[in-house]
Parts: structure tokens; C-alpha cells; sequence
């Protein structure tokens, strides 16, 4: 009777060891598949100083664009507490581009509104927000460094409860 177990407990061994070991050959296939791919989406953002942002704090972000023959989207990304006090905010969103001079743009970004209080994403008392910040996907000319620089421009200042602010750059679908 002990060798009848053996064999069925042998034989149930190999099976598990079959399907152990095609499941780890379609795994590394797997993540060698997805791993060929290339990355859609760059995101960098920047701690705001004892969450006050003063005028003169300006992040700056830079970014490596490769592919100039796909469109993108464009967001300002945005963390702040639930005590801070506007529905909106108000930034300077300066770029430079690889042998370009600097461009300005002037951005009212909303946040809240009365109907539904905070538009962004929200835990406990934190909300982030990614804000498209172009009408239309964009296509970059030149291969390079791309950089951001975000100001705030808002009539308190610091701006209180502000915690991080950032750039989110993705291809477009």
C-alpha cells in the first residue's frame, strides 16, 4: 500500500511540476512582451515647501521627447489639502523648448465648483487633480529636452495647503 501512495503522490509531483514550470515559461514570455513596449506617459511632481506656495517657488520640470511624429495631451497636476480656500487657481506655464525661446501661457485652472465641491480625485482630506491644459492633442517638433516651469500667480501668497504641483505629458489615443 505505501508504494500504490508513492506512485499517485510521484505522478501528482511531475503534473504540478509541468504546470509549474509552463506557467513560468508564459510568464517571463508575457513580461518579455510587455517590457518591448515603450512608455506612453511621463509624470513628474514637485513637493510644495511646508505645503505654502510663494510666488517665488517655481518648479520646474524637464522631459525627453523622442517621438515627434505622435500627438500628445498635456496636464497640470495638482495635490492639495481640503482646507485650501478657492475653487480655482491661477498659473504662469512657461516652456522651453530644444533651441526655442520661452513661451508663456496664462492658465485659470478650476477646481471645485458649487455643485459638486472638489472636481479631482479625493482621500480623506487630500484631492488631486490632473487638469488638461491643451485644447487640442499637441505634436512636439523637435527631439529633446522639453522643460515646464509652473508659477503661481494667485493674490495670497504663499497660496496655503497647496502640497505638490507637477506635469503629466501622454500620448494621445
Amino acid at each position: 500500500m505505501i508504494n500504490c501512495y508513492q506512485s499517485v503522490s510521484t505522478s501528482s509531483s511531475r503534473k504540478n511540476a509541468k504546470h509549474f514550470i509552463r506557467d513560468l515559461y508564459i510568464f517571463f514570455i508575457l513580461s518579455g512582451i510587455v517590457s518591448c513596449g515603450t512608455v506612453d506617459v511621463f509624470e513628474k511632481n514637485i513637493s510644495i515647501p511646508d505645503h505654502q506656495w510663494a510666488s517665488s517657488f517655481k518648479p520646474e520640470i524637464s522631459f525627453e521627447i523622442t517621438d515627434t511624429a505622435s500627438l500628445y495631451n498635456i496636464y497640470v497636476v495638482l495635490r492639495h489639502t481640503e482646507a485650501y480656500r478657492y475653487k480655482n487657481i491661477w498659473l504662469n506655464a512657461y516652456i522651453q523648448m530644444p533651441g526655442d525661446t520661452l513661451q508663456k501661457q496664462r492658465l485659470d485652472l478650476q477646481l471645485a465648483d458649487d455643485d459638486k465641491g472638489w472636481l479631482g480625485s479625493g482621500m480623506d482630506d487630500i484631492f488631486e487633480h490632473r487638469i488638461l491644459i491643451t485644447h487640442s492633442p499637441q505634436q512636439f517638433r523637435k527631439p529633446g529636452i522639453y522643460k515646464f516651469r509652473l508659477e503661481n500667480i494667485m493674490r495670497e501668497d504663499p497660496l496655503q495647503y497647496v502640497m505638490n504641483v507637477g506635469i503629466r505629458v501622454e500620448k494621445a489615443k
